[in-house]
């Protein structure tokens, strides 16, 4: 674990009227640990270091602000004894009425929040917290409602940090008054998901499937599609939504669901999408990185149908003079944090019309409505793009001269030097994600797989796919490191199905499948099963992952390796 030092320099803001409870009496004086995530909290489940100065921009995504980049606090390494439980009464402190904590709701007045009955006076946490002063928001009033949208809140490290700065408790007829008004979950109404799904995150929700349920299909059920969700799924009613498109000659333009489906052709294309993230562990394997721990399967390919992006900037009034100042398409969507700071991203202008764009409204995924996962009533799907490009819950569109100003378009989803740190790290200076580059990995078999000796040989399975509409024309796969290969057979269709037509170049947004059955061995104990692909643009993929490590674990994209053990036959023995 990482520690941030120097916090007994920390800036102390404005006189206490009121001594804090030291409940963990190492938490002020010593240094605070930044701590990885266990199980599925939020996206930043991987520590990193920050100066002692407590420089905090660009490195630390805010909480509340949804980024789906959080980071657990932990204590000092020596264990902080608690004296208190967290909002339990304890008459050795004062009590306050809700009245006198809503007077403490700025930095200079102090910061005070209340926790289960409890008061805790945060002023000084302020400037550690990992959403900046989004904290704020929640001065002078009960913390439950901003927690809830995050769960890695609700750990026990959390708590015992929160009982540091306990200054008092609520009066009981204020107490009563909160418990009367209780505190919804903002998750409590997302849908229903496969519980084969392996999960990074419960809230927000960020679930792949196992990687060999990928290779048994080519179009991936949408119970088995990847799901990133950044913030939690919004309630959208079909038969009152509407479509913003703003920032054309012709003014506003709004269109319902019904619009998008009647006034415009529909149109179906087929399209991989993956995640930045995607096979972000084996960057936590040279190095921890900040992000949700995804393995290979975060991508999947679907059928998406509906309107194009291009038909409905023209019928807004879209023209040539319109691309002599614009360069930019923002999209907005429906779900929203506690702020009301919407998920929001853009793509090139040049992109969102051009014929062979393929830029999609979409309202159907495999020939049904889209699911609530996967941004129903309407989703941007934009072929050939990092899947953050891929805005779900589609609110608003925006013709504009500029990038969305949104954090996951200016500070998150980019790329660095792997000499780039926290302290160093400067997001203006690298552009936004947009194409993706050339990918494959082995889905079957499993990293520490056994095979029998009496079998032979062995199948080995995987996906393969490039970004920017770069059709992959080759998967080589060797069962010995690298040393020597065999070429794997290419498929574009599902067994019994016809393959899909060749695409035209510059427009092949969908994976391939991949299948190459090979003898084993003779002399080999066990083998390291290596695959990389190759596309039309003769792109290849890395050999390895350190040169491409970077602090945000994107772009993942080395030769994928599994290693099998082959077990010999027991007369042979």
């Amino acid at each position: 674990m990482l520690l941030l030092r120097g916090c007994h320099s920390l800036t102390r803001f404005g006189p206490r009227s009121i001594q804090r409870h030291q409940v963990v009496p190492a938490v002020a004086p010593c240094a605070v640990r930044l701590c990885s995530s266990s199980g599925g909290g939020g996206d930043d489940q991987r520590s990193y270091q920050r100066s002692p100065s407590l420089t905090w921009t660009h490195g630390l995504a805010g909480l509340l602000a949804g980024t789906g980049a959080v980071l657990a606090y932990g204590l000092h390494q020596h264990k902080a004894e608690q004296v208190d439980t967290i909002g339990a009464q304890s008459s050795s402190l004062p009590i306050f009425s809700q009245e006198e904590v809503t007077k403490h709701r700025s930095l200079e007045d102090g910061v005070w929040v209340t926790y289960k009955g409890g008061v805790y006076d945060i002023t000084e946490f302020v400037a550690m917290h990992p959403g900046g002063d989004k904290i704020l928001l929640a001065a002078g009033g009960a913390i439950e409602p901003f927690w809830a949208l995050y769960a890695v809140h609700n750990q026990e490290h959390v708590l015992e940090m929160l009982s540091g700065y306990k200054v008092g408790e609520l009066s009981a007829e204020d107490r009563k008054k909160q418990q009367a008004v209780k505190s919804s979950d903002p998750y409590s109404s997302d849908p229903e998901r496969h519980p084969v799904l392996r999960i990074n995150s419960l809230k927000p929700f960020n679930a792949e499937p196992p990687p060999e349920i990928l290779s048994d299909s080519y179009i991936t059920p949408p119970a088995f599609f990847f799901k990133r969700n950044h913030l939690p799924v919004p309630q959208v009613d079909p038969a009152s939504y509407q479509l913003h498109v703003e920032g054309l000659p012709g003014g506003s333009l709004m269109l319902s669901l019904q619009d998008l489906k009647t006034r415009f052709p529909k149109y179906t294309v087929t399209a991989t999408l993956q995640c930045a993230g995607n096979r972000r562990s084996e960057m936590n394997k040279v190095k921890q990185v900040k992000g949700l721990n995804w393995g290979i399967a975060a991508i999947s390919n679907a059928t998406w149908s509906g309107a194009k992006l291009r038909d409905v900037l023209l019928a807004a009034g879209y023209g040539p003079n319109v691309a002599q100042w614009a360069q930019h398409v923002q999209f907005e969507g429906l779900d929203a944090d506690v702020t009301g700071t919407s998920y929001g991203a853009s793509i090139p202008l040049n992109k969102a019309v051009s014929e062979d764009g393929d830029v999609l409204l979409a309202y159907e995924m495999n020939g049904e409505e889209l699911p609530a996962d996967h941004g129903f009533p309407v989703r941007v799907v934009v072929p050939g793009t990092v899947g953050a490009r891929n805005v779900k819950w589609l609110g608003k569109i925006i013709v504009s001269a500029d990038e969305s100003g949104s954090h996951w378009q200016q500070n998150d989803y980019k790329g660095f030097s792997p000499g780039t740190d926290w302290d160093t790290v400067d997001f203006k200076s690298a552009p936004a994600i947009q194409e993706l580059p050339i990918q494959s990995a082995i889905t079957t078999p499993a990293d520490g797989a056994v095979v029998d000796r009496s079998e032979e040989e062995v199948t080995v399975k995987g996906y393969a796919w490039s970004g920017g509409g770069r059709e992959v024309v080759r998967v080589d796969v060797s069962l010995d490191g690298g040393k020597t290969w065999h070429v794997a057979r290419l498929r574009t269709n599902d067994k019994g199905q016809a393959a899909e037509p060749s695409p035209p170049p510059g427009r092949a947004w969908a994976w391939k499948l991949w299948e190459v059955t090979a003898p084993l061995p003779t002399e080999a104990q066990e083998l390291e099963i290596v695959c990389k692909a190759v596309d039309n643009s003769y792109n290849m993929q890395p050999d390895t992952v350190a040169p491409t490590w970077n602090l945000r674990g994107v772009l993942s994209n080395a030769w994928h390796r599994v290693k099998v053990t082959i077990r010999e036959d027991e007369e042979e023995e």
